[in-house]
């Protein structure tokens, strides 16, 4: 999962900027291993358009987020250990409402992609998704890929049938994509999932993509020279 440099500085800039994050001396996470089990590896391969009609909708995630930091503040204060009552989703410096709407946003943002194009062989796969950084994974022995540079920590691998991207931020971000594709190969969804250290419950966004031939269905691609294939959507 090698992200360009300058993109993924650019994500974590983002990321802190929208958590509201400040520069105390936070620790990079060390990466959690992916569980080893049995691996099945699944083909990917090919176009994929977002099928908004099954996908998350991002104000629906965010109220349930919300609801839930509601129950877990009324628990605390059940137990006496919120003094501003229950109800209150602040707690200390933790679920603040800037940094519950910065993790949905940051979720929203990595989350965009209409389109995907994904290339895979048996020893590695390439997310492309339109307007975003690529996913990247190389297969060894049906191990971990993992990856520690200045900017975090990056891991992927198979989870089963599922294949799995993580990379962990400073400053207590993580960023989880899960990829899991329909029996019938037709179907595809992506849960990304976006923890902070600040917000006590994480953000989780499951978007749904369907097989799309290119050139059809609306559709036409080129190929560029700065972006190689580009999918758009034709007036109808």
């Amino acid at each position: 999962m090698v992200f360009p440099r300058f993109i993924l500085l650019s994500v974590i800039t983002l990321a802190l900027a929208l958590l509201g994050a400040c520069g105390g001396g936070e620790q990079v996470r060390k990466a959690q291993p992916i569980p080893v089990g049995k691996v099945d590896m699944v083909d990917f391969s090919g176009s994929w358009e977002m099928d908004y009609s099954k996908s998350d909708n991002i104000q629906a995630r965010l109220n349930s987020m919300v609801r839930e930091l509601q129950r877990q503040a009324e628990r605390r204060a059940q137990r006496g250990g919120n003094e501003r009552g229950a109800g209150t989703i602040a707690v200390g410096n933790s679920n603040t409402g800037a940094t519950v709407i910065g993790l949905a946003q940051m979720a929203d943002m990595i989350t965009q992609s209409p389109l995907l194009e994904i290339e895979q062989s048996d020893n590695d796969i390439r997310v492309k998704r339109e307007e975003n950084f690529a996913l990247t994974c190389e297969f060894f022995d049906d191990k971990q890929m993992v990856l520690e540079n200045p900017l975090g920590t990056e891991t992927c691998g198979w989870v089963g049938h599922q294949l799995l991207f993580r990379i962990l931020l400073p400053e207590g971000l993580s960023i989880q994509h899960v990829l899991t594709r329909s029996p019938t190969g037709e179907q595809m969804s992506i849960a990304t999932t976006v923890v902070s250290d600040r917000v006590t419950t994480p953000f989780t966004l499951n978007r749904v993509y369907r097989r799309f031939e290119p050139g059809s269905s609306g559709y036409t691609c080129e190929v560029t020279l700065s972006k190689g294939r580009v999918c758009t959507t034709e007036a109808q």
